[in-house]
């Protein structure tokens, strides 16, 4: 088979130096297949046009070589700039932090037809929904699609539950009820606060019943080309029920479970057919002690260095050579 072209879509603006990009890349990159691997970061002034305003004509990437990694300034983005297209490509990575507007993914896919874009934008866009977790009611607590306060009433009378918004992430926006309670954010209230809060206001949310062993950590595995990785556990930090890393809470090594291999085994079909090739699954602890599903992750799944490092395994050079197999496939195939 020849050899073949890559570009990267990122935005290195909230990098750090545990971000994967840059492990990832170079695995890729050294691949007997791989002819170019270029990145091309909307965090570069030159490219607002094509990532905000889906201008086709105006786009600038670096080529990566051997020195291409993480610094505090960007440097890595700044050298050997030149103009391309995605139509210089056979493959476009996206590689890009959540949220990912509807505008621009209908934009790659209209666009750029005969390139292999992975994750499928158009797979990314379904699965970046809460609401795609009501496909699988008996992997997940129960839950409740909320569309206005008296979804909320009805659903918070069952037991205490957490709203979360369709499309945020991170833990943004969550909003937790017990009884009369409620907390958004940090912020505690009244549930009649909350209801006059919310007049007038959008309310799109999944509802989800509140877990009480939270505090024991949300998993996160993380699966390529249908093979599980590894996990971590994210711990809650002090005084909090959030678990993301980005709300404060930890991140340990974590064995995966015989039930979140089933997990896998009955989610991993769904997406392979919606072109979703690395992706995460969050579970929790149930109030019987049994691990839910919580959480479906599709856009730019980090930490695979991480656990390599901590399990002693080249997980990233598997990780690539899975990414390599399903696009020589697919190249085949089409």
């Amino acid at each position: 088979m020849q050899q073949l072209k890559i570009l990267v879509l990122t935005d290195h603006t909230n990098h750090s130096k545990e971000n994967s990009l840059y492990a990832l890349v170079q695995a890729m990159r050294k691949h007997p297949l791989c002819a170019q691997l270029d990145v091309a970061t909307r965090g570069f002034e030159g490219n607002h046009l094509f990532f905000e305003n889906n201008q086709t004509s105006s786009l600038f990437a670096c080529k990566t070589t051997e020195d291409f990694a993480f610094s505090a300034d960007g440097e890595a983005f700044n050298k050997k700039i030149f103009s391309t297209s995605l139509r210089n490509y056979e493959v476009v990575w996206l590689r890009m932090p959540p949220p990912l507007s509807k505008a621009f993914l209908d934009f790659l896919i209209q666009e750029f037809p005969d390139q292999l874009i992975i994750n499928d934008p158009a797979g990314i866009y379904k699965t970046g929904s809460k609401a795609f977790l009501v496909k699988f009611p008996d992997l997940c607590p129960p839950m409740k699609i909320c569309t206005s306060i008296a979804d909320i009433k009805a659903f918070k009378n069952k037991f205490p539950i957490v709203l979360k918004p369709f499309r945020d992430y991170g833990g943004r926006g969550i909003v937790r009820i017990d009884g009369a309670t409620v907390w958004d954010g940090k912020e505690q209230m009244t549930f009649d606060d909350f209801t006059k809060k919310m007049e007038g206001k959008p309310i799109n949310y999944l509802g989800v019943k509140f877990l009480k062993r939270v505090g024991e950590g949300d998993k996160r595995i993380i699966v390529v080309n249908g093979k599980i990785m590894g996990a971590s556990l994210r711990l809650p930090a002090k005084d909090s029920w959030l678990c993301n890393v980005a709300m404060g809470g930890s991140s340990h090594l974590a064995e995966v479970t015989a039930k979140e291999v089933e997990m896998v085994q009955q989610i991993n079909p769904v997406l392979s057919k919606m072109g979703i090739v690395m992706y995460g699954l969050d579970t929790l602890v149930a109030d019987n002690g049994e691990r839910v599903l919580s959480e479906i992750n599709t856009t730019s799944i980090g930490g695979l260095p991480q656990i390599a490092q901590l399990q002693g395994k080249p997980l990233v050079q598997e990780a690539t050579d899975l990414m390599w197999n399903y696009i020589t496939k697919k190249m085949v195939t089409a």
